[in-house]
């Protein structure tokens, strides 16, 4: 019998130790299985898995009936944890070197919302890396919102951006009212052609988070920016179904919070 004297980072260091041991337990907690089965699955040597097994029952990990095994709850409960840890550590390094451009927790934002998300970082060889990817997700969607600073993101594809809007894209943008002024000053002609077209309405806030939030047909994305360079860090978007409600709250929350007012409303 293993002793049960050990601290429990001997029994994670037992699973870390070899890949195929997690993967056992948590496929043990699906279904029944037979040793064949498992030594298949793993592609380790038989000899292997029979020890692994041996040492989960030791564990009181799993049971074993007839000829084959399955998770006990004490097995499930462990495998679920191991599994939990996988993930986050899966997720990790996608967003190490750009988690000081995402959300804080304090906004309701989780890591774990960055699971499946397409992580695209402007690079010395693709700086505009983040604002294509943008240009991919609005070619894909009939209705676009945002709310934070997008100068950052849109200036880059004005052009393409606006087109899209006149081209019937429906657009709500929460902008800083600094940001409007530049835009508008900036680029007269553009701005009132693609207002005219009266698929865009812009509110003015002067209190927005430092990130953007947009939110597509099917995927909302986060912009991080440095605010020193002015220029897109990363672009974050995914489908997640966590991710879209955080984002919706997030966008509902500014867009009613006084002093929005319509851009229109605004004398220049």
């Amino acid at each position: 019998m293993v002793s049960t004297t050990g601290s429990p980072i001997d029994d994670i260091g037992f699973l870390a130790r070899s890949e195929h041991r997690a993967p056992t337990l948590v496929a043990l907690t699906v279904r029944p299985r037979s040793r064949s089965e498992l030594w298949e699955m793993t592609g380790v040597s038989s000899s292997t898995i029979r020890r692994t097994l041996s040492e989960f029952e030791d564990r009181n990990w799993i049971r074993r009936t007839e000829y084959q095994y399955e998770a006990t709850p004490l097995g499930a409960y462990i495998a679920s944890a191991i599994a939990e840890l996988i993930e986050r550590v899966e997720i990790e390094p996608t967003v190490r070197d750009v988690w000081q451009w995402l959300p804080d927790e304090e906004s309701g934002f989780t890591i774990k919302m960055c699971a499946d998300a397409v992580v695209t970082v402007a690079e010395a060889e693709s700086p505009y890396g983040p604002v294509n990817r943008f240009l991919t997700l609005i070619e894909d969607t009939d209705r676009f919102r945002f709310v934070g600073s997008d100068i950052a993101l849109l200036e880059p594809c004005r052009d393409e951006f606006c087109q899209r809007v006149i081209d019937g894209m429906e657009t709500e943008i929460i902008d800083p009212p600094n940001v409007a002024t530049y835009i508008r000053s900036t680029y007269p002609d553009l701005s009132a052609e693609t207002l005219a077209s009266g698929n865009l309405t812009v509110w003015l806030h002067d209190d927005l988070p430092s990130y953007g939030i947009g939110i597509f047909d099917h995927r909302v994305a986060i912009c991080g920016h440095d605010p020193d360079s002015v220029t897109v860090r990363v672009l974050l978007d995914t489908d997640s179904e966590d991710a879209r409600e955080w984002a919706e709250s997030q966008y509902e929350f500014y867009r009613r919070k006084t002093p929005t007012v319509p851009l229109e409303t605004v004398v220049e």
